[in-house]
């Protein structure tokens, strides 16, 4: 893999890539951060993928700010790809890791992901986890 970049300066937006193998994810990831999870951010502009390759690729080509990996995704799921995006991306984004159970936690720290948001996805619990990351962006 490359070092991509992490934002573009100027954009003016913070991109969030989205990955779940299930499309009902995604919608509630994105609807429970919404375009503008907090005053002091940028509006947020998502890129939804469903398969590790796009994954893969995205993060590759750089310009994302964040990714919310599902855990729970098949056949890949979000820990085994944030484990290698943090071992082969030069300037790898902060990641957060949606996890199916409370025992899940420590699979997601072996994955290095910066935070863990357990399944069922809660507005508020997602936005405490995300929006220090993305002021980091």
């Amino acid at each position: 893999m490359v070092n991509p970049t992490v934002r573009s300066e100027g954009s003016g937006q913070l991109r969030v890539l989205v990955y779940s193998s299930a499309a009902a994810t995604r919608e509630q990831v994105m609807r429970a951060l919404g375009t503008h999870p907090h005053p002091d951010l940028p509006q947020i502009e998502y890129t939804e993928v469903a398969t590790e390759p796009m994954v893969i690729r995205k993060m590759d080509a750089g310009g994302i700010d964040l990714a919310i990996l599902d855990g729970e995704a098949a056949p890949a799921g979000g820990m085994g790809i944030a484990k290698q995006l943090k071992d082969e991306l030069d300037a790898c984004p902060p990641v957060v890791v949606l996890t199916g159970r409370v025992d899940d936690r420590w699979l997601a720290d072996w994955s290095r992901a910066e935070a863990v948001v357990q399944h069922p996805i809660e507005p508020f619990r997602l936005a405490e986890a995300v929006v220090p990351l993305l002021r980091r962006a």
